[in-house]
């Protein structure tokens, strides 16, 4: 994930500032030249890391932090307050005209990612409730209609082509079909280029002259670093942009963009893509980020992921089956899945408080593969050893571990942690039967999470 060896780095800093009772002035300033070095090597920009550490150091030196009783958790309060700031107060919102549709034309150059996150961006309005419609003006890339079309379709949503024909046109004959069929958000994915040059802005240009977008979303890849921030800069000066859609902020990029993009072009990152799937698309909240960064996690993000992927009747279902005391291989099958659809061990894990920074990755690669492997030992059960595990015997045990490729002590190993998990579930339901709802394995209790 993008900011590790930021919040590794600035974890050290921190974790050195609150050993000491005390500060001096010459510590806060030791503190902040390493701050400032985590930062450059995080690829911020130059200007934005000066600027930063000036600010962070005349609060932090501040009478009110030295004489505190806890000045090290008060510079660590100061340095979140000033990284919220830096990417924005709050999470910025695309504003809705009175009058439907809303038009947002997606840009950027080729590459970026563009295409896949149109459809993201319809799949979330969806969800919303809202009637998107996504535009293929991209006439030039081979394949790219066929791409929107495909991952329209995967998003059920709508995709209005017309073919290779002048994307102006096309853009202006898309509203016209948006407002004759009742869609009320249109999504205009536009041509990119390897680079910027005149032709691509003319012809942006023209398509905003043309159907006056509400918003003008610039979608950047996370992993060109400070490149990302000049290309923002650049499409901002030629065409006006409204926001940022930053992608690729799963990856291994050390995230220097997402610090820098508003502080040097002065627009707001509204939304993050954090993988290849259609649900991998986070809105952008500065003050989670900021607490991702400082290593104390995000759980209002975490727990929004689980209820938009959770299904309420079979939330309900299992709480039934809790209180009855009657949770089966079958439910902990149904919960990996569930887990499974919030995306990446990695990137949950890293939500949570304390505990993100602190597990290797060879760990969360161990802990996936024993999730893979607790899987093919459960569908390589009957129905009824599913509902009733006890009936597994040696020889049932044997034939179970042939069928999913693993061996006996695997299955013995499977079976005694779900019994201590049942263990586990009994003490949750309490006398009135009442129990918090949630998925199981985000305490450790799937077998194999590396918690």
């Amino acid at each position: 994930m993008a900011f590790e060896g930021l919040s590794e780095k600035l974890g050290g800093v921190f974790k050195r500032l609150k050993s000491r009772g005390h500060l001096t002035e010459a510590d806060v300033k030791e503190a902040m030249r390493e701050v400032r070095l985590a930062l450059l090597e995080a690829d911020v920009s130059y200007k934005v890391v000066k600027d930063f550490v000036a600010k962070v150091s005349e609060r932090a030196i501040g009478e009110d932090v030295l004489t505190s009783l806890t000045p090290g958790q008060q510079v660590i309060k100061i340095v979140d307050e000033e990284l919220c700031a830096l990417m924005g107060e709050s999470n910025a919102k695309i504003k809705f005209p009175a009058h439907p549709p809303c038009v947002i034309m997606m840009c950027g150059l080729q590459g970026s990612g563009k295409t896949t996150h149109s459809a993201k961006l319809a799949k979330y309005f969806k969800a919303q409730g809202k009637r998107p419609l996504l535009v293929a003006c991209d006439i030039y890339r081979p394949a790219a209609i066929n791409q929107l079309q495909i991952v329209g379709e995967r998003a059920d949503v709508k995709v209005f082509e017309m073919g290779l024909q002048n994307p102006v046109k096309i853009a202006k004959e898309a509203l016209k079909h948006a407002k004759d069929y009742g869609n009320d958000v249109v999504i205009i994915d536009t041509a990119g280029r390897l680079h910027i040059d005149e032709e691509l802005m003319d012809e942006l240009k023209n398509i905003k002259k043309e159907v006056t977008p509400d918003e003008i979303i610039l979608v950047v890849d996370a992993m060109t670093g400070q490149d990302a921030v000049n290309v923002a800069k650049s499409f901002d000066e030629a065409l006006g942009i409204d926001s940022v859609l930053l992608t690729k902020l799963d990856s291994d990029t050390r995230g220097g963009a997402a610090l820098s993009v508003l502080a040097v072009t002065g627009k707001p990152i509204k939304f993050v893509g954090l993988g290849e799937k259609l649900d991998d698309f986070e809105v952008f909240h500065p003050e989670r980020m900021a607490s991702r960064i400082l290593g104390m996690g995000d759980m209002l993000t975490l727990i929004e992921k689980a209820q938009n992927t959770v299904d309420e009747k079979e939330a309900q279902k299992l709480a039934d089956k809790l209180k009855k005391n009657s949770f089966d291989m079958n439910d902990l099958l149904e919960q990996m899945k569930q887990l499974q659809k919030m995306g990446p061990l990695k990137s949950i894990i890293g939500m949570i408080p304390g505990v993100g920074g602190k597990i290797k990755d060879e760990d969360l690669d161990q802990g996936q593969a024993q999730l893979k492997k607790t899987e093919a030992i459960i569908y390589s059960m009957t129905i009824a050893e599913r509902s009733k595990p006890t009936l597994i015997n040696p020889s049932r045990k044997r034939r179970i571990a042939t069928g999913s490729g693993t061996k006996v002590e695997d299955v013995n190993r499977l079976l005694k942690q779900f019994e201590q998990m049942q263990k586990m579930m009994k003490q949750f339901t309490g006398k009135g039967g009442k129990r918090r709802l949630g998925l199981p394995g985000l305490g450790g209790g799937f077998p194999g999470m590396p918690m």
